[in-house]
């Protein structure tokens, strides 16, 4: 019998049974040390796209979580023991002391890719890994995390400072002008995401930031619009976009959030 969800009919119905056994696992292993599980990335912001999207959770934990039970965990929801049926699945797990104050750390006790399409990785060590990707993500949780099971997210989660997410953002777009690992269309979308955000100070879906910024920045429009389209398409078949343009574009965002760092720091 699957655990039931809060709210099962406002998911993806690609992706709902799929976490009612996340869930029911995650329950299992934690047992009551379990304090909240919820979706971030786009199944909060309501563009899940099947073939393209990861699934995004987030599972807060009581402190007195034993260590050991940290790695049946990362056993219990790896793929295929648990098969996910998008891209990947990207779950990550802090303990309730840390989630519920503002941080620039990566701070997580558990941080878990898998799936057909992502590489295997279980990370049990923070300072193995890049802050910023954490701020972010805590970010958009804070503001439109979708509850799953348990405890809701903004008695359990704290929003990152504005000096802390600025500075995560724009180490996001130093990441993404590296280009290594990162389809080009997701790099100008994401490059989109950032300026919006820092025109508006919410977080947008991808395609929704797409459309702002092509809008009012006629300049990049042909690049944003090859960018859509191609984000219309499985990972395995998106459309390479030019390098210098897309190189040209990550410029031109960085000087944006740089200019909205600036103001904040002030």
């Amino acid at each position: 019998m699957r655990a039931a969800l809060v709210d099962p009919h406002s998911l993806p119905r690609e992706v709902r049974p799929y976490l009612e056994d996340l869930v029911q696992r995650t329950r299992t292993v934690c047992g009551p040390h379990l304090v909240s599980v919820f979706a971030v990335g786009s199944i909060a912001l309501g563009d899940y796209r099947h073939g393209r999207s990861d699934v995004d959770v987030t599972v807060v934990v009581d402190p007195a979580l034993p260590g050991a039970v940290l790695h049946e965990l990362a056993e219990a929801l790896a793929h295929p023991a648990l098969p996910c049926p998008a891209s990947g699945l990207e779950l990550v797990v802090y303990d309730s002391d840390f989630a519920e104050r503002p941080s620039a750390e990566a701070g997580y006790l558990l941080d878990l890719n898998t799936g057909a399409l992502l590489p295997s990785r279980a990370s049990f060590d923070p300072a193995r890994s890049s802050a910023f990707w954490y701020v972010i993500d805590r970010s958009i949780a804070h503001q439109s995390g979708r509850l799953l099971s348990g405890s809701p997210v903004r008695q359990v989660l704290a929003a990152p400072t504005e000096r802390d997410l600025f500075a995560a953002i724009l180490a996001s777009v130093r990441e993404h002008t590296k280009g290594k690992g990162h389809l080009s269309d997701n790099q100008v979308l994401n490059g989109c995401r950032s300026v919006a955000f820092c025109r508006t100070g919410h977080w947008l879906t991808k395609r929704e930031a797409a459309r702002a910024i092509a809008k009012t920045d006629k300049d990049f429009q042909p690049l944003i619009e090859s960018a859509l389209h191609s984000f219309e398409r499985p990972r395995s078949t998106a459309i390479a976009l030019p390098t210098a343009t897309v190189e040209n574009f990550l410029a031109w965002v960085r000087e944006r959030v740089e200019e909205a760092a600036e103001t904040i720091a002030r």
